[in-house]
């Protein structure tokens, strides 16, 4: 993931360089060329690319909170996958919204 990051940071720094020492251009368009062509869309790709990363951290964080909340509650848990919690506490629909019955004849 760095790798490309890194890789298109240089590609803008090498053209702000070469803005900067051509003779029609100046020091404000090569800072402008790295920061519109470098910086902006790199810190965009790389928001998007670290989003599975910061969902896991969440994850992990709210699997510690709840772990915490039972503990402190005094109830204990062996299984780690399977908790304990309220229905519908993840907003998920009932697996049988209406119970099943037979009809006597």
């Amino acid at each position: 993931m760095y790798l490309v990051l890194i890789a298109w940071i240089y590609v803008a720094f090498m053209m702000a360089i070469a803005e900067a020492t051509s003779p029609v251009g100046s020091l404000l368009g090569a800072a402008f060329t790295f920061l519109l062509y470098g910086v902006l869309p790199m810190s965009v790709v790389g928001y998007i690319m670290g989003t599975p990363a910061r969902r896991r951290a969440i994850k992990a964080k709210e699997a510690a909170e709840r772990k915490q909340a039972l503990a402190a509650n005094g109830i204990q848990n062996n299984n780690d996958d399977v908790e304990s919690v309220a229905p519908n506490t993840y907003r998920e629909a009932p697996s049988h919204p209406v119970t099943p019955e037979r009809k006597e004849p």
